[in-house]
């Protein structure tokens, strides 16, 4: 059974349109990385998703059962961290994890200290909230979204404010909860580059439209490649390139550029060739597409970056 599910999940406000037809799945145990620029529907969506707002029509389920304003037993088994997370300010950070736990009716009398420990925030647990740095504040609010250990974790941009450091710890944990404790993860970002290093699947939305979905492990296939070339004369060395059969062209920056499979998977090949020609290369490199531009072009041909 799927773990998290929407069906035509849609949210307009007069006429703008939020989130437009949302469909999904997500598998129990998998990491899904929501995608989008700010202002793409990230946000909205998963505010449907949790029952914080209503959608204009359209459903999303959580285990099975249909999210409502009525659905409170739903939230025991799920955590949640949507935008800036929220806390007393005038209370310290072990007294904010004690109310949560209390409004949870956790048991466990070593919840707070075991998710303090979790979160790296036992220098910061006697610090009142209000004077938590913006990285701090947001681990507070991870470790309100995990302090019941939930079946279900869904997280808005949830690196906002975290050093490198910090974004590395965040992602082992993610790792640790999904792949050895069986939670199933959704994780909204703007951030492709820090997503895929440890999604399991990306589903890419823009201007309120999921545009794009794919595993992670098949998205190096749609990353584009080139060997770029440089000699002394390009406009003779393409000739030569052309003459053995392989197909090249001369870019708008004058490089030689090819795309083809044999010339990517050997460019030692095509060297020797100019080599013996007389027309060594001054440069010659794969040239790789990065999941940021990847990300870019997706959008760009889906309507553009606003």
């Amino acid at each position: 059974m799927d773990t998290i599910v929407t069906e035509n999940l849609t949210k307009h406000y007069g006429k703008v349109h939020a989130a437009e037809n949302i469909s999904l799945c997500v598998k129990k145990a998998e990491i899904y990385g929501f995608l989008g620029l700010n202002g793409a529907g990230k946000t909205t969506t998963i505010r449907m998703l949790l029952g914080m707002i209503n959608p204009t029509f359209g459903a999303s389920y959580l285990n099975g059962k249909k999210v409502h304003a009525g659905s409170n037993k739903l939230w025991n088994s799920v955590g949640y961290l949507v935008e800036m997370p929220y806390s007393y300010p005038e209370l310290t950070v072990k007294e904010n994890l004690e109310i949560i736990s209390k409004l949870r009716f956790i048991k466990d009398p070593g919840a707070v200290d075991s998710v303090i420990e979790k979160l790296r925030l036992g220098q910061y647990k006697n610090i009142l909230s209000k004077n938590l740095s913006l990285g701090n504040a947001q681990r507070l609010g991870l470790a309100k979204a995990l302090i019941h250990n939930p079946e279900i974790l869904i997280l808005d941009e949830p690196a906002n404010g975290l050093d490198p450091a910090g974004i590395v710890e965040i992602r082992e944990l993610l790792l640790d909860l999904a792949h050895n404790q069986g939670a199933t993860i959704f994780i909204s970002s703007h951030i492709l580059g820090e997503i895929s290093k440890f999604a399991d699947r990306i589903g890419i939305i823009h201007e309120g439209r999921l545009i794009q979905e794919i595993s992670i492990h098949d998205l190096e296939s749609f990353i584009k490649r080139r060997l770029l070339i440089c000699t002394r004369d390009n406009h003779e060395a393409l000739s030569i390139l052309l003459k053995d059969g392989f197909p090249a062209v001369i870019n708008e920056g004058g490089t030689l550029e090819l795309n083809t499979k044999e010339a990517l998977a050997s460019p030692e090949k095509l060297n020797e060739l100019l080599v013996k020609a007389d027309h060594s290369p001054s440069m010659l490199k794969v040239d790789e597409e990065d999941l940021e531009t990847y990300f870019l072009r997706v959008i760009s041909m889906n309507g553009g970056v606003q």
